[in-house]
């Protein structure tokens, strides 16, 4: 019960079959420019500190992006259990299957495939021992300890719920710890991004965050749209989460954030964490998508609210990205791309400095180091800041 196989418990005539892409060394290695020193810090503060994703995808994808489909028909994603012991993380919020990646591939957002996916995930955990499932502060403390990697399960919408607000308590208790409101377009609770028009939070989303809250699932607000965000902010009694986003004043498209938002979650006691999705949070300080785009936002937003709120959800995964992209672009609407009506920029193959999750903190944290932030600060953004968060939103 060590090997690093996803399903490896199945017969292989049970087994899904797919040329998936490698964990690592996918992509040419990314030079920081680290001397000695700097380099060892760098490490020496990953290993010392508790190190959270609030977004990723830590699971392998078709060498083949147009694959995806059927391989997310199956159920079954392969976990990256070595990608994920290489990668320096103590826990990583997991959404799954996400919006875009419906098991079904027919209706998004379906209750059973929602229920269907999170069974087989834990299913496939617990035939191994180096990941495990964090439901607690205290397991991603654990983790630490014991040298594992913790995933917090999540949805990027609450759209599976359709109009039953029991479905939240149900969520909980199999395990799920985060649940977004919107991906993109409306749903029951209140409005996406790529609305036209932009009609906040329902009186049903009004009730469901009240629920959330109560039971303990964090909120995250990353595809919702500002104003159904700020009415978040507004009512909820907990840290609000917005898990993967960007500041919209450095590159003005829809999937990033207003200024008013990202003051409004910070005003909660909340948390920002940067994405790094390709062709998102570019900057027109560097209009290339690469590592040094995305810092561009972490500072910005830092200077805005305050270090003490900001972290990363770098939204990667093991696999050609911008290839995911592609396969599903005619199907989103937007939801994935940075939309028709964004400023001109290079198209890049791949993010440089965060293509995966097997390399993203090692970059984040060796720029940090390399940028003159002091251990503290290094150690809040790291994961810091989000324990913060979550012992004022889970259940102690």
């Amino acid at each position: 019960m060590t090997g690093y196989t996803s399903y490896s418990y199945l017969p292989p005539g049970e087994r899904p079959e797919f040329d998936l892409d490698p964990e690592f060394d996918r992509v040419p290695e990314y030079d920081l420019g680290l001397d000695t020193e700097q380099a060892e810090r760098a490490e020496r503060l990953l290993a010392q500190n508790v190190v959270i994703s609030l977004h990723d995808h830590p699971v392998r994808f078709p060498r083949d992006m147009a694959n995806t489909p059927a391989y997310n028909r199956t159920a079954r994603q392969h976990t990256a259990f070595e990608g994920l012991r290489r990668s320096g993380m103590t826990c990583v919020f997991d959404n799954m299957m996400d919006g875009t990646a419906c098991v079904t591939g027919q209706a998004p957002w379906r209750w059973d495939d929602i229920i269907a996916d999170l069974g087989m995930r834990q299913a496939d955990l617990a035939h191994q021992h180096h990941v495990t499932v964090a439901r607690t502060v205290k397991d991603i403390l654990d983790a630490k300890e014991q040298g594992q990697v913790a995933l917090v399960f999540g949805l990027e919408a609450a759209t599976p719920i359709e109009n039953e607000l029991d479905r939240l308590d149900i969520l909980f208790g199999l395990g799920l710890r985060q649940i977004g409101i919107a991906y993109s377009d409306s749903n029951a609770l209140g409005s996406g991004l790529s609305e036209p028009v932009d009609g906040g939070l329902t009186l049903f989303g009004r009730r469901a965050v009240g629920r959330m809250n109560a039971v303990g699932l964090a909120i995250d607000i990353s595809h919702s749209s500002d104003r159904t965000g700020l009415d978040v902010c507004g009512v909820a009694e907990a840290p609000v989460l917005m898990t993967h986003a960007g500041a919209r004043r450095l590159w003005d498209i829809p999937r990033l954030k207003q200024d008013p938002v990202l003051r409004a979650v910070a005003g909660t006691g909340g948390v920002i964490g940067m994405s790094a999705a390709p062709h998102t949070t570019i900057s027109y300080e560097h209009r290339r998508h690469t590592l040094d785009s995305v810092m561009d936002h972490f500072e910005y937003i830092a200077e805005l609210v305050g270090i003490e709120h900001v972290a990363f959800g770098p939204d990667t995964l093991f696999g050609d990205h911008v290839g995911l992209h592609t396969t599903f672009a005619h199907l989103l609407s937007g939801a994935m791309q940075s939309g028709g009506s964004a400023p001109e920029h290079p198209e890049v193959e791949y993010v440089a400095g965060l293509e995966s999750p097997v390399e993203n903190f090692h970059h984040i944290a060796g720029w940090l180091v390399k940028h003159g932030y002091g251990d503290d600060d290094i150690a809040r953004v790291l994961g810091g800041n989000i324990l913060r968060a979550l012992r004022k939103i889970w259940p102690s």
